[in-house]
């Protein structure tokens, strides 16, 4: 059973990625210390413990039903999900204008980690509603933050984002749903959306639907299209629920994993309710500028989804020892006891078990280092990443170096931990061996529930295209090298530190940072050349190979000086067995271009 690793977590914060150090000078405030950081992690330990671990297998075993447009969650569910609220747990890091408690992004991600072991498909909504908040907090107007806010960050109500539809997946230049002015500040929405993230649900009495539309005088492709807010039900003069708008539900998916979940079909405009047809909506932002609105939700979005990676493999680990440590089968030199040897003695096992403990620690490490520039990047004095205010040059030039720091790590954080997620899970199953095929052991739900992340929020395909394309030519170049200079001081301490647990760390880690600059000088002269294709052909082995080099970098900073003998000895097995990789992935990214093409060409050819 899961069990929140606390301590890992808060390492991993607090010295892996330097939030100790933040939390000294200042950064967060005066009432912000440590033993309060302690006392947030043992408390959402005991909760997800305690309250979600004991039901969030009754999400997988009961899924949803659905009848006359109404969602039902699994048994205990919306029950839990009150006591969540109450807790505070929705709000902790939302504004404090608005109820919040204002937070680092950063431990609330490392709170959110301890939520999606326990249990994806429950914690997807307040993902969800958490981007919604900050969608609606940067772009609403002031009459729109004054009636939802407040209910969304409490939790009282939920949030969803509404952008795929059956002929538009990931090309969002192809979404078709309509939204016409009315004239008095409202549009009606028509439409249908697909895969709608708790787009209905019993948890709550209202849910707040964010709608990529388009106008009828509307730009083609992503130039035109808009953000509508769309409630369930149309709030009264006193803030509680009203008229019920025209949404609904029309559907939720079956799906292999997350069960939990409901992944809805919402059809908007049918005019089943209202006196007309049309879901009555608010636009948010500026007209014809949506996708930009909509993306400040799906960012962190991203970066939650990368933690879902992190959780689900954290989980999948803890099952695998646990049941390592209790079969018995064969003989193995290092076992002293009677009869046979629980299998964890086998070196073959030991070798899977190490495998998925350090990715773990490297993908949660990554996420967190992405959620710290995150929090970094917003200046406590006033000072934005974009601007200086007079007299602050210095300020504003290192926030924008955090601002480019996040962008960077961003697409990293959500496909590397994502394929994390799905590659533990799936060595899981194979310590359980025979039992981790069939669902009693709960091996095979977490491979399940593992498999979606790496395609939502933006398949990992983008994410790598993203890297590459977008994130390479942040600053002229520089953020990355920036970066990689960053990894590479943490690479060197651990050289200098001279400590022989670390065995070759140091050598294997200045080995994985040379061919990371070299795919990466190499991608950034193709794209300079005009040569896109060719950097998108290594797209995707680049990212893996940047994940594993800063991952190894990190187990290897979050070791210190060697004095931690158990750390010590994961950032060795890691830079000694995992990280060569990174010398085939350079070849695949510098290399692989020509034969993909003359591939493709001929062995994809269909008849």
């Amino acid at each position: 059973m899961y069990r929140a690793p606390v301590s890992d977590i808060a390492h991993t914060l607090k010295h892996t990625v330097g939030f100790a150090t933040a939390l000294e000078d200042g950064r967060f405030g005066e009432e912000m210390s440590d033993d309060l950081v302690d006392a947030i992690l043992d408390e959402a330990a005991r909760f997800a413990n305690e309250e979600m671990v004991p039901i969030g297998w009754h999400g997988d075993r009961d899924g949803v039903t659905l009848k006359d447009g109404e969602a039902t969650t699994a048994e205990g569910w919306a029950d839990l999900y009150r006591r969540w609220t109450e807790g505070g747990w929705n709000a902790i890091t939302g504004p404090e204008e608005f109820g919040g408690q204002g937070l680092p992004l950063s431990l609330g991600l490392a709170v959110s980690e301890m939520w999606n072991s326990a249990s994806i498909g429950f914690s997807l909504c307040p993902t969800l509603t958490m981007g919604a908040v900050e969608a609606l907090e940067a772009h609403g107007s002031e009459e729109l933050k004054a009636t939802y806010l407040e209910k969304l960050v409490s939790g009282e109500w939920t949030g969803t984002m509404n952008l795929t539809e059956p002929q538009a997946g990931s090309d969002l230049a192809a979404l078709k749903a309509k939204a016409e002015s009315v004239g008095d500040g409202t549009y009606r929405i028509f439409g249908q959306k697909i895969y709608i993230t708790f787009g209905e649900h019993d948890f709550t009495d209202n849910i707040v639907h964010l709608v990529l539309a388009r106008l009828p005088d509307a730009p083609a492709g992503t130039r035109g299209i808009s953000l509508f807010l769309v409630p369930k039900f149309i709030p009264k003069e006193d803030g509680t629920p009203g008229a019920r708008n025209d949404v609904i539900c029309h559907s939720v998916e079956h799906k292999l994993g997350i069960h939990g979940s409901p992944t809805c079909t919402m059809i908007y405009g049918d005019g089943k309710f209202g006196d007309e047809p049309g879901a009555i909506g608010w636009l948010i932002g500026e007209e014809n500028r949506g996708l930009n609105c909509m993306f400040t939700m799906m960012n962190n979005a991203r970066l939650l989804v990368g933690l879902q990676g992190v959780a689900v493999a954290e989980a999948a680990f803890q099952k695998a020892l646990e049941y390592a440590q209790e079969r018995r089968q064969g003989k193995a030199a290092g076992w002293k006891g009677e009869g046979m040897a629980p299998i964890v003695y086998h070196p073959d096992v030991q070798r899977d078990l190490l495998t998925m403990k350090a990715m773990t620690a490297a993908a949660r490490a990554i996420c967190y280092a992405c959620g710290f520039a995150i929090d970094m990047s917003h200046d406590p004095h006033g000072v934005s990443a974009r601007g200086a205010a007079s007299g602050a040059e210095g300020q504003a030039d290192e926030t924008g170096k955090w601002s480019a720091r996040a962008n960077l790590l961003t697409p990293i954080a959500k496909a590397f931990s994502t394929d994390i997620g799905v590659d533990v899970a799936n060595t899981g199953i194979q310590v359980h061996g025979g039992m981790g095929y069939v669902e009693e052991t709960g091996a095979a739900r977490l491979l399940r529930d593992a498999r979606i992340a790496p395609i939502y929020e933006g398949t990992n395909g983008i994410q790598a295209i993203d890297l590459v394309m977008r994130k390479l030519p942040l600053a002229d170049g520089r953020a990355v090298h920036d970066y990689i200079a960053d990894l590479r001081r943490m690479a060197d301490e651990v050289a200098q530190s001279n400590a022989e647990a670390f065995g070759r760390t140091g050598e294997r880690l200045a080995r994985a940072l040379e061919d990371l600059t070299e795919s990466t000088e190499w991608l950034q002269e193709r794209l300079q050349a005009g040569e896109a294709e060719t950097a998108l052909a290594g797209a995707t082995p680049y990212l893996r190979q940047f994940g594993l080099t800063a991952g190894g970098c990190y187990l290897a900073r979050g070791a210190g000086n060697g004095d931690d003998e158990a750390r010590t000895a994961l950032a060795r097995f890691f830079a000694e067995n995992l990280l060569g990789e990174t010398s085939t992935l350079k070849d695949r990214v510098m290399a692989g271009a020509d034969s993909l093409e003359a591939a493709a060409e001929r062995a994809l050819v269909v008849a």
